[in-house]
Order: C-alpha cells, then structure tokens, then sequence
C-alpha cells in the first residue's frame, strides 16, 4: 500500500472512529446517566435499553478502530522514524485492551440494572476506567507528534498540537486521579486535548503532502 493511499483511508477512517467515540464515550452517558442519582439513571437505561448497548457495542467498536488507525499511522511514517512509528504503535496496544475490558463495568451494570446502587457503582467504575485508558490515550501521541513534525508531510503546527494534547491527556488523568475536586483545571487539560482533534481535521479536510519517489 503506498503512502498516499493509506492516507486516503486514514481521511476516511479517522471521522468514523471519532463519531462512534464521541457517541459511546460522550453522547450516550450524557444522555442517561445522572451524577448521584442511581435511581433516575436505572430509569433512564430500562427506557432506553437499546441506547444504553449500543453505547457498550460503540466503545468496543471505536477500540477496534483505534487499531486500524494506528496500524495505517504506522504505515505513514515508518520511513520517517521507524523506532518512534513502532513506539506508538505498542503504547496503542496497551491502551486498546484496558478500554475494552473496562468496558466490562457498564455490561455489569446493565446485569445490576434492579439494584441501582451497585449499578451505579460499576458505572462510576468505568469512568475511573477511562482515566486509567486516557493515560496511553495520551503517550501515544508523544510520539505521533513527533513523527508528524518532522516528517514534513503536514504543517509542523499539527505535530505540536498533538503532544500538547497528549499533555492534556496525561495532565488530566493524573489530576482526576489525585485532585478530583479541581475542576476549572480539569477543564484547562480537557481543552489542550483538542490539540489531537485539530490535527484529525486537517489530516482529513486538507490531506497530507507525501514526497513523490524518485
């Protein structure tokens, strides 16, 4: 597969991964879980029972994703710098299965869904779950940063705003973990990871400028 062709699949790849993601990650528990109220969100799920599955099949299915993508990444700029292309690769890799098997909190839920307090538990359980993930959520793109500024196929720019969003990663999960009372500063962390979004969207509107082979 050449490079251009594996950044056509990426400028396809990329938007679908972040629209299964944002709907099982944000959307649906927007939707039906209520902070401290076990007994409101159990209403909510056995109303929306199907919403509520198919945010545990979007977030299995966003791992999955996540795997391609990384894959295809891999693909793009290991003749940049082969030793940081396979860096990321295995940070992904320790990500994807702790993000699946902590999707196991909220099928543990659904199983509690008449004893609304221990369900609220386990759901509690995999929020704290996806802040362990955000951690390698966030090295990995230490090194796609990396790759993306010095290969020159994209703007430099893109490069620095992936790692200042793999800070915003790293920072927030570890300030969730120990201060989880800071919230103006949680949301300054949560701000810096759109340093990843803004590199996504300029690899999928604009493309990027692969050197021809001579």
């Amino acid at each position: 597969m050449s490079q251009q062709k594996t950044v056509t699949i990426l400028r396809i790849l990329y938007p679908v991964w972040m629209i299964v993601g944002m709907y099982s990650l944000l959307y649906v528990p927007s939707v039906l879980i209520v902070a401290e109220d076990a007994a409101t969100t159990a209403g909510n799920i056995l109303s929306k029972g199907f919403l509520f599955r198919s945010g545990i099949a979007g977030s299995l299915v966003t791992q999955l994703l996540f795997l391609g993508t990384v894959i295809l990444l891999y693909k793009l700029f290991k003749e940049v710098d082969k030793n940081q292309s396979l860096l990321m690769v295995i940070l992904v890799l320790v990500s994807v299965p702790i993000a699946m098997l902590n999707t196991l909190n909220r099928i543990a839920a659904l199983m509690l869904i008449k004893t609304p307090e221990q369900m609220m538990f386990f759901l509690d359980l995999n929020e704290q779950g996806i802040v362990i993930a955000s951690i390698f959520w966030g090295l990995w793109l230490f090194p796609l940063g990396y790759l993306v500024y010095k290969s020159g196929y994209l703007p430099k720019f893109f490069g620095i705003a992936a790692i200042i969003g793999g800070f915003g990663y790293l920072l927030g999960s570890f300030t969730n973990l120990l201060f989880p009372n800071l919230g103006n500063l949680l949301l300054v962390f949560d701000i810096m990871t759109f340093g990843e979004v803004v590199f996504i969207l300029w690899l999928v509107i604009r493309g990027a400028k692969i050197p021809e082979i001579k």
